[in-house]
């Protein structure tokens, strides 16, 4: 299954637009308000040939995780006809995730409480590789537009779960 045409996919509940995936989020948390949850936002991305083109593919996930008892995710894919070198490519799946923090936390605001949550964005870089001279930079970038940044091994959201899907 694929998103290309903007919506979110859920394992579970399949295609989903915002407001629906912010619904789920809302439902997830309802079914046990006694816990505390962590809402993650990450972005993956990889490139590849097709048909002799360059594209990447770009993926970003929102991660609703019940602290020490499970979660739900939803997915959103975007295609690229571009090769990124990797410092863009970084810079492109924080802008991403920081687009679609901007887009979900005023929906999320209308029907869940904030202190219900604490918001992640999770970046794929790490203090090991080639990511880790950017590292102060996208962190930078999070944190200056008001929320947590978390990076590699903590960035489950981008590492693990948007790259399933790239």
């Amino acid at each position: 299954m694929s998103s290309e045409n903007g919506l979110f996919v859920s394992p579970t509940k399949g295609e989903l637009n915002l407001e629906a995936v912010a619904a789920e989020v809302s439902q997830f948390i309802d079914e046990d308000a006694t816990s505390f949850y962590r809402l993650v936002i990450g972005t993956d991305s990889q490139t590849r040939r097709s048909n002799g083109d360059t594209e990447t593919d770009f993926v970003s996930a929102i991660v609703i995780h019940r602290i020490g008892h499970g979660g739900r995710y939803f997915w959103h894919k975007e295609k690229q006809k571009k090769k990124f070198v990797l410092r863009e490519k970084i810079y492109r799946e924080t802008l991403l995730s920081l687009e679609l923090a901007h887009e979900l936390v005023p929906i999320l605001r209308k029907i869940i409480t904030p202190s219900k949550y604490d918001l992640e964005i999770h970046i794929d870089v790490g203090s090991v590789g080639p990511t880790r001279d950017m590292i102060r930079e996208v962190v930078g970038m999070v944190t200056g537009s008001g929320f947590t940044a978390k990076t590699k091994p903590e960035s489950y959201g981008a590492f693990v779960v948007a790259d399933k899907y790239t």
